[in-house]
């Protein structure tokens, strides 16, 4: 590989970025189609998955422009899934703004997301020839990968049991293997070895993992004014996170009751529940059961990050920072 001579700007990397993905044009007529898809794209988020393409790459060459469309792809699918989850979640409000289906209607959303699909293929196109049919089927594994995550997760609210084995799959699967195959993107099209890129993607699912466990604790014992939306949501949506998980498999007699009373209300105080629950959790020690399961696998994910032998020591610490800064987020 050769020697790197150009160290990352972080902000620099995220304007060129947005700036391509808003030049970006998906298609004009009918723009009942076309404008949800400009609109979502246009609603922000950090860009995590993209910019962590664009990071590994830089951390084998410098011209990380000539893969801004491949990377951009990487975000269009991810709003493309974030689209249709809001249907089957239905979801009124995505980073502040009406979600699509709400905006429009249903069909559209529906519609609007499957062009998505097409256009982050179209995208991905731009990926050289020689490198082009591995990138799609590493791809392809991703985005089915995801869809299965997401089925399973729907499948977990109509089970009333479900093991802590089978959660961490399902958060891999619907959250951390897209993580993990951005940053395995940028590795493949930098020419990076196949044992670098393996790293690479490994890093990525587990803090992917890692970051969805903090989402769960979060959820329940985030600073309610740094949150930025209600703490306790997941409690009063009976949503099977680790936390719950844990608290059904070792609650026992009046806990394991008391738990179940109010898992099994149809009406209920949201606050007393809330309360009632997170002390439940606080008794069976359950916030230091998920804080050791998430640095395990943070853990994981920085020893594969260390083992890297790349030419640019520089960006290989700015994408340690940039990790850091999200493990360590308190919203």
């Amino acid at each position: 590989m050769n020697q790197t001579t150009e160290n990352l700007s972080v902000d620099k990397l995220l304007a060129d970025l947005e700036n391509h993905i808003q030049r970006h044009h998906y298609g004009a007529s009918p723009k009942e189609l076309y404008e949800p898809i400009s609109y979502i794209m246009s609603l922000g988020g950090k860009r995590i998955r993209p910019l962590l393409a664009l990071m590994a790459y830089s951390l084998y060459k410098d011209n990380y422009q000539d893969i801004l469309s491949p990377a951009a792809a990487v975000e269009v699918f991810h709003n493309f899934t974030l689209m249709h989850d809001d249907i089957m979640d239905d979801a009124p409000l995505r980073r502040g703004q009406a979600t699509v289906h709400e905006k429009w209607n249903a069909n559209t959303a529906i519609l609007s997301g499957d062009v998505m699909l097409v256009k982050a293929y179209d995208m991905l196109l731009d990926i050289s020839s020689d490198k082009l049919p591995v990138a799609l089927s590493l791809f392809n594994q991703t985005a089915a990968e995801v869809c299965e995550g997401q089925q399973h997760d729907m499948n977990f609210e109509r089970m009333d049991h479900v093991t802590d084995v089978a959660y961490i799959d399902m958060i891999r699967q619907k959250t951390a293997v897209l993580l993990g195959f951005s940053l395995q993107l940028g590795g493949l099209l930098a020419d990076a070895t196949p044992q670098e890129v393996q790293k690479l993607y490994d890093f990525g699912v587990n803090i992917g993992i890692g970051f969805q466990l903090k989402d769960d604790l979060l959820d329940v014992y985030a600073d309610k004014a740094k949150f930025g939306k209600q703490v306790g949501g997941d409690i009063i949506a009976n949503k099977k996170t680790y936390l719950l998980i844990k608290a059904k498999e070792l609650a026992t007699g009046a806990q394991w009751e008391q738990l179940e009373s109010w898992l099994a209300k149809k009406a209920f105080d949201k606050e007393e529940k809330v309360k009632a629950v997170t002390a439940i959790y606080d008794q069976l020690g359950i916030k230091a059961l998920t804080e050791a399961k998430m640095h395990e696998y943070f853990q994981q994910g920085f020893e594969q990050l260390k083992s890297l032998k790349v030419p640019n020591s520089v960006n290989f610490e700015i994408l340690l920072k940039l990790t850091e800064d999200l493990v360590n987020r308190e919203k």
